[in-house]
């Protein structure tokens, strides 16, 4: 199973190829690896896949701590990137300096540019007053997985996945009537809460 990026594409392009017309629900899986082994089934079973589409719904924030933030660490990773960039600069002077290419000047411009991340990432750091003393990486992540497919197509979708999970499809079919009810519902309650009051009953 392949993923072509949609990065080259424009906004209206990517909008396009990733919708569909009228999509329908042919399940709703709680990991992405059990909403592609659905996919993978329809396709070994002649379904026209490309009018299928995999939405991550109930989006939630992962932030998992790395380690603590010190000023010790502030300061090496200031020197770190502020000597890597000096260097950079240093070689790129270096190269088209035109009395020749100079290791002085490289180092110099790498002292500098380690002395200069130090002072900046330690300034940086004072500024949040202490607030964040930890690393950490953060990651959107989907609690649930829905495979949905173009109208035309849901009632074979249905189908097959039936075969495949006969359990997990009834599971399916009796959450989605579930979800029809609760709609119906809705659109019932709005529909009577915006009538006009009858008027009063005059003697």
């Amino acid at each position: 199973m392949s993923t072509q990026p949609t990065r080259g594409l424009g906004p209206a392009a990517a909008a396009q190829v990733l919708s569909l017309e009228y999509p329908m629900s042919l399940g709703v899986h709680d990991t992405y690896a059990s909403a592609q082994k659905a996919v993978d089934y329809l396709s070994d079973h002649d379904f026209p896949v490309q009018n299928l589409l995999i939405v991550g719904t109930d989006l939630k924030q992962l932030e998992r701590v790395t380690g603590r933030l010190t000023r010790g660490r502030i300061l090496l990773g200031g020197l770190l990137s502020g000597a890597w960039l000096g260097l950079l600069i240093g070689m790129i002077f270096a190269l088209f300096d035109t009395s020749g290419f100079s290791w002085t000047s490289v180092v110099a411009t790498v002292i500098f540019g380690a002395v200069f991340g130090a002072i900046w990432a330690l300034v940086g750091y004072s500024f949040t007053g202490g607030q964040r003393d930890f690393t950490s990486i953060t990651q959107v992540v989907a609690t649930k997985y829905e495979v949905l497919t173009e109208h035309k197509f849901a009632a074979r979708g249905r189908e097959l996945l039936a075969q495949m999970d006969p359990m997990a499809a009834a599971q399916a079919e009796a959450q989605r009537m579930r979800d029809v009810a609760a709609q119906a519902t809705a659109s019932t309650q709005q529909t009577h809460s915006n009538e006009p009051p009858a008027p009063p009953h005059q003697v």
